[in-house]
């Protein structure tokens, strides 16, 4: 099935658009780069509508109707942290770990060996910064689980963990992510981005790897020949121009290493945070903020909707607004969201209610693997 892209710059001419969507309109279709300023302005200006066309316009030509997923789970080793993030509802601090979790190695092995004989493909290892947890624990239990089951492809750690267990461990970024990706690490998930910007980040995380630091563990990551994810966590107390800052500086390092799987952008809750006084984002907003990271971000291939966050009903519509990924398939290991009130209390999909989902909407679902790599397409069941 071949999406033929209507020519929107001709309809857009014929509906009185403002000069500057217009002109926004005829780069899209030319495949021309939008600049900053213009990514402000369509945040600025720019209507539903209007978004989601163009929004849909690249996407359909960029995936022909395809919306991916994979087979997952998450282990999460701890939520102790000993950082203090704002708008995280999901930590305890060090200094009230009894309040919180800590796996051991055997426990998170366990659940490992729960999924033996399914026909999962990757593990997303992710959780809070543990000061015992450090760059050996995990290079062991790396090396436990690529034993165990090779096959598997090792996700972990947000770019936060990785900062914090390699000046722990007095290694440089390059030689704590060299060890990690011997021990059996593969890709990084795109966590702890946040918003770059350094006003932003000063009020909501000012004791983490700044905007800086993050994207070097990543260009590391990267040089390595792995690839890696990135987020934005969105609607909270930035700006406009503080959404499209990250942007670009996501787009500058893709145009550098080519490494980015994909783009995720994270809807903050205000529940059980220290900001839950700051009012959530509707849900026109996230679609408009999906629709513009799809044209912004014009060398990230791919566009993911964290279903668990969103919930199911948003995640669908977020199909029609430039979206080609839904995550996994996941198991109901993942407390981030839940804790800080998701519309997913319980977030487990098995794979035909997803494919279902994406078929009510007019898209084709294809199983894939980390990399992008597809598995199998599922055809509509009469």
């Amino acid at each position: 099935m071949m999406v033929k892209p209507l020519n929107l710059s001709e309809v857009f001419k014929q509906s009185n658009l403002d000069k500057q969507l217009l002109h926004i309109a005829e780069k899209v279709q030319n495949g021309e780069r939008l600049t900053e300023e213009e990514g402000v302005l369509l945040f600025e200006k720019g209507e539903l509508g209007y978004l989601g066309a163009l929004a849909n316009y690249v996407a359909d030509k960029l995936h022909d109707g395809k919306v991916y997923f994979n087979r997952n789970f998450h282990i999460e080793p701890t939520n102790v942290c000993v950082f203090t993030c704002n708008f995280c509802s999901y930590s305890r601090l060090y200094a009230h770990k009894d309040e919180g979790w800590e796996l051991t190695k055997q426990q998170m092995m366990d659940i490992v060996r729960k999924y033996d004989g399914q026909p999962v493909t990757e593990v997303h290892i992710v959780g809070g910064v543990h000061p015992k947890m450090n760059l050996e624990f995990f290079c062991e239990l790396l090396s436990d689980i690529r034993a165990h089951r090779p096959d598997l492809h090792l996700k972990g750690f947000t770019a936060v963990e990785l900062d914090y267990m390699f000046r722990k461990a007095k290694l440089t970024t390059e030689q704590g992510m060299q060890k990690l990706n011997e021990a059996g690490l593969q890709s990084l998930p795109g966590g702890g981005a946040e918003i770059f910007h350094p006003d932003v980040r000063n009020i909501i995380c000012p004791d983490k790897v700044d905007g800086t630091g993050w994207l070097a563990i990543h260009e590391a990551a990267h040089n390595l020949g792995m690839h890696s994810n990135a987020t934005m966590l969105y609607g909270h107390v930035e700006k406009y121009e503080h959404r499209v800052d990250h942007m670009s500086r996501l787009r500058q390092l893709q145009d550098k290493t080519g490494g980015f799987n994909c783009f995720i952008p994270l809807k903050f809750r205000n529940k059980g945070n220290d900001m839950s006084h700051i009012a959530e984002s509707s849900i026109v907003e996230d679609l408009r903020l999906y629709a513009i990271a799809r044209l912004f971000m014009d060398n990230f291939r791919n566009l993911k909707a964290y279903w668990p966050m969103l919930g199911r009903q948003t995640a669908q519509l977020t199909l029609s607004f430039g979206v080609n990924d839904l995550d996994g398939t996941i198991d109901d290991t993942t407390k981030i969201y839940s804790m800080a009130g998701s519309e997913e209390q319980n977030p487990s999909l098995s794979t035909e209610e997803l494919c279902d989902m994406i078929h009510a909407v007019g898209r084709r679902p294809v199983e894939r693997g980390t990399l992008y790599n597809e598995i199998k397409e599922y055809a509509l069941q009469a």
